[in-house]
């Protein structure tokens, strides 16, 4: 029978040892899965060494497909291969090699061989689909490959930290494990006790560092009880968190706090950088007394990064999965005017830029954002343009007044135009500051390799 085969090389600016040694650490498989293939892990047992097993599973449209894939041919340093054991494929062998080559660097090596059930009829039927889709994963696998080891690389020289983290299940702190697991840092999630105003379980073994990213979902109407759960989420949750810090034998040294830009309130066209002034309404209100609930960890020594997140775009979840279906049917829209400002970041980026703030001297506010924002007229033509489709019903404001109350002026209506000074002049180089070329990868929409074509 025909098999079919994908090879795939790229140059990493990292040594072959340490490209090896991320493939091997907890997170890797979590950084390689695109967002749009919703690959979920079931089991693991081992790691990347022969006889080691992941059970995963995958969707075949709506249907979960279960895919259990075996390690062998491990050879420490160069090479591991995973072949499936049981699962949509009639044969699947896949072997990962790292090599280094001049100047410190190294070559990824990805070669996969794969049949189809009832191949050869099924190659006719979909063997061209199955290998774009397999190019763009491998484009995503690649190009997160090399990012995530450039960043770590830049900091070779530095010892690994411990980092504890509040909301590590949430859409950045997810990403934010893994990208630190891989990288080597060893990670302490910080436990949530109680709903209603939490108090946090912090773990006994020293810290370096503290990432505090929970907090109550903007999303949805703002009832009274919503407006709570907002704020004492954060401002209350920040404050017993800063007193369990502080009653620490041992300190961390730095501690990066999640804020928002909705500090700055609605704005228009105004350029906003950190020392811009607070605005005005719920959000910005919320924002400064959540940064104010800091103080008592840079009185008492630590670094402090108050991070001003804009709207992150990620296909994992947020604002980019519920903007999907009006659009890919071809109802998508710009809301109200169209004309406010949209200050966006992936979540790549976002991560960078926390990561950016763990291993810098940075103290302060810091605005994670893109560095250039666009309208929501804009955002709206760019994705209509990816996805391929028309984008002629604006929702007018009065209706999303309608459908999401007070949070529509907040969020959705209001312009806040945000540059990341902070980012830019202490050196950090964005990943995806275009918004094109940032939802194209989120939602595997990257031109085919030649190869593919």
């Amino acid at each position: 029978m025909p098999t079919s085969r994908l090879h795939r090389r790229t140059a990493v600016p990292a040594s072959s040892d340490e490209l090896f040694s991320w493939h091997a650490r907890p997170g890797a498989f979590e950084r390689l899965s695109p967002p749009w293939e919703r690959v979920r892990v079931v089991e693991r047992m081992g790691t990347i060494h022969d006889g080691d097993t992941i059970d995963l599973e995958v969707r075949l449209g709506p249907v979960p497909l279960r895919w259990r894939a075996r390690h062998e041919a491990y050879r420490e340093g160069k090479q591991f291969c995973d072949v499936q054991d049981g699962g949509p494929f009639k044969l699947w062998r896949h072997v990962h090699s790292t090599s280094p080559v001049d100047g410190g660097n190294s070559i990824l090596d990805d070669d996969v061989t794969y049949q189809l059930p009832a191949s050869p009829v099924s190659d006719w039927i979909a063997g061209g689909f199955v290998a774009a889709k397999f190019d763009r994963m491998f484009t995503y696998r690649h190009r997160t490959t090399r990012e995530d080891l450039r960043i770590h690389a830049r900091y070779g020289d530095r010892s690994r930290l411990t980092v504890a983290i509040t909301g590590s299940s949430g859409l950045i702190g997810r990403a934010l494990s893994s990208f630190l697991s891989a990288g080597g840092h060893r990670l302490e999630r910080i436990l949530r006790e109680g709903s209603d105003t939490p108090s946090w379980s912090i773990p006994e073994v020293p810290v370096d560092a503290v990432v505090h990213l929970a907090g109550e979902s903007v999303d949805g109407r703002w009832t009274d009880a919503k407006r709570r759960r907002i704020r004492d989420s954060r401002v209350e949750g920040t404050k017993r968190l800063v007193d369990a810090i502080l009653e620490r034998d041992e300190r961390p040294g730095c501690v990066v706090c999640a804020s928002a830009i909705g500090f700055y309130g609605d704005r228009g066209t105004d350029m906003l950088g950190e020392s811009s002034d607070a605005g005005t309404g719920f959000l910005s209100d919320v924002c400064q007394d959540w940064e104010s609930e800091t103080r008592p960890l840079s009185d008492a020594g630590i670094r402090v990064v108050q991070a001003r997140f804009g709207v992150i775009l990620s296909g994992f979840g947020g604002a980019l999965p519920r903007m999907l279906p009006p659009f890919r049917s071809g109802l998508g829209g710009r809301l109200g005017s169209g004309a406010q400002y949209v200050s966006w970041v992936s979540l790549d980026d976002a991560v960078g830029a926390i990561h950016h703030a763990l291993m810098e001297d940075h103290a302060g506010p810091m605005n994670v954002v893109a560095p250039f924002a666009v309208t929501n007229q804009e955002l709206t033509w760019t994705l209509g343009r990816i996805l391929g489709r028309p984008t002629p019903f604006p929702v007018p404001s009065a209706v999303a007044r309608l459908a999401f109350g007070e949070m529509a002026d907040a969020m959705l209506l209001s312009s806040t135009r945000c540059v990341p000074d902070r980012l830019a002049s202490s050196g950090y180089d964005f990943r995806y500051p275009d918004l094109e070329d940032c939802l194209r990868f989120q939602l595997g929409r990257m031109p085919l390799s030649e190869e593919a074509r």
